[in-house]
């Protein structure tokens, strides 16, 4: 998904809170018919602007105001000298209020308007026909519409949403249009922004139709959509600074055959300004780690016992890269969830823990990707991905932790039921060792004294935009990469001195 008009607004809204933005913009005397001719004339130039060559339209349009937009598009077209034709998928006669005078100044144009009939599709197809209101899977004849467009190989632009995509969570709803451009209005809707939103959006421009301000900061949103401009800061450091301040992170993790897990981690947690970082892995790694990253004291353990004398000095524990589901991990991961320390939990402390293991300690942050959070919620992995901002939260609730919910549209959940998302992200960060790197990163802002939730949402926001940045250069990124990058960010963003 591409983004046309960055920076994007940081309110992401529910469809029941972007209509009522829209009831407060029209009590506050701006006509309803008035913000659909204004949404309108929006789609329309974003039209002419990526397709300048475009001669020929075809819009598909069903019942309500997002086929009254389709409406207006095609008159404005049909003013410009285009072909438009309009399918009409349904009975026209049920257009009602602002859609219904969309159809008649369409028709006072003289656009083509037919009754859908598995006509050839022709052109730029703009797809006006179930906007943000479907409720359930979509049914016919709008399922097989939906077909014919993916199926026809033409551009498609999406007014407001593309149609299937539910807007409250990005799930597709039975079947969605694939986009290559949407235009959204008013309000950005969370589903633009995760599960399967960035397949079907294309690129994305919003435009708040010339909304009052004082309105719109008035009205609740759900999400906060993380930005340069809203991002949680680190202090800069005094000149007089010395390690001690900045935190002493311990790693927890590596049991045989996954020690790269925990040396990813801890790579990460010291190229990421933790003050000092030590790592409790099994004996067989020390030397490999010794080599990778000197800087760290690295110490093998065997059993619990050792590992307490560790925990002591640590301000920050960061706890499950390859740590494995065996007695030795599971002594480990007892003795850390004992510990009154903040800790990042992943991996395998997280299967210990959907396995009723062991207890969450206070002033935790998980890091669960889907199939983690399934099993911590005793869920399927697609009820997870069907409405991923709710279950972030209810994982949040659950554990009394901050819970960043992995994948397309990281998501940032606070047990008091705040939310944030990071809309960065890469393809190619579809490789293994990516949520080490992740952890270690989190825990190294929570060792510089960041609160949770915000260590959560800088470190969620800096790895996406890392992985973005490296996933430039295509397939055959490795996790390693995102740190040399993700210390670069962090300096452009929140620079060290002053």
């Amino acid at each position: 998904m591409l983004h046309s008009k960055p920076p994007f607004p940081d309110a992401l809204y529910s469809v029941a809170q972007v209509r009522d933005l829209d009831a407060r913009l029209i009590a506050a005397g701006t006509p309803g018919f008035e913000l659909m001719q204004r949404a309108a004339h929006a789609a329309w130039r974003a039209i002419r602007r990526h397709w300048p060559d475009g001669q020929q339209l075809t819009v598909l349009a069903g019942h309500g105001n997002n086929a009254g937009d389709g409406y207006l598009i095609a008159a404005l077209a049909r003013r410009a000298g285009w072909q438009v034709t309009v399918l009409a998928v349904g009975d026209c006669s049920a257009l009602k209020g602002d859609a219904e005078a969309a159809y008649k100044e369409a028709l006072g144009d003289q656009v083509d308007i037919q009754p859908w009939n598995r006509q050839a599709l022709k052109g730029i197809v703009v797809d006006a026909l179930l906007g943000t209101g479907l409720k359930g899977d979509v049914r016919e004849p709008c399922a097989s519409v939906i077909q014919t467009v993916n199926a026809s190989g033409l551009p498609v632009m999406a007014v407001d949403i593309p149609s299937g995509l539910c807007a409250n969570t990005g799930r597709t709803l039975g079947v969605a249009i694939r986009a290559d451009l949407t235009v959204t209005f008013i309000g950005l809707k969370v589903g633009l922004f995760t599960g399967d939103a960035p397949d079907l959006v294309g690129e994305l421009i919003f435009d708040d139709l010339q909304a009052d301000p004082a309105i719109v900061a008035h009205t609740p949103f759900s999400v906060k959509r993380l930005d340069t401009f809203n991002l949680p800061r680190l202090k800069p450091r005094p000149r007089t600074a010395h390690k001690g301040m900045f935190g002493r992170v311990l790693v927890i993790g590596g049991d045989l055959g996954f020690g790269g897990a925990a040396l990813l981690a801890t790579e990460s947690t010291l190229r990421s300004g933790a003050g000092m970082v030590t790592l409790a892995t099994r004996p067989e790694h020390v030397s490999a780690a010794l080599a990778r990253v000197p800087e760290v004291m690295s110490v093998g353990i065997s059993s619990a016992n050792q590992l307490m004398g560790l925990i002591e000095p640590a301000s920050v524990l960061v706890v499950g890269p390859g740590l494995g589901q065996h007695a030795w991990g599971r002594s480990l991961l007892s003795a850390a969830a004992s510990a009154e320390r903040a800790q990042v939990w992943d991996a395998d402390a997280l299967n210990q823990l959907a396995a009723d293991h062991v207890q969450l300690p206070k002033d935790c942050v998980i890091t669960p990707h889907p199939g983690e959070a399934a099993r911590l919620l005793g869920v399927s992995t697609q009820e997870i991905q069907a409405d991923r901002p709710a279950a972030a939260r209810a994982l949040a609730k659950k554990y009394d932790a901050v819970c960043v919910l992995k994948g397309s549209g990281s998501l940032i959940a606070s047990p008091s039921g705040e939310l944030a998302l990071a809309d960065h992200g890469h393809p190619a960060m579809a490789t293994g060792g990516l949520g080490d790197v992740l952890a270690g990163l989190i825990g190294a802002l929570l060792a510089q004294k960041m609160p949770a939730f915000e260590a959560a949402c800088l470190g969620v926001w800096l790895h996406a935009l890392a992985g973005e940045k490296c996933g430039a250069s295509g397939r055959g990124m490795a996790a390693a990469d995102l740190i040399p990058e993700i210390r670069k960010l962090l300096e452009e963003q929140q620079p060290c001195l002053s």
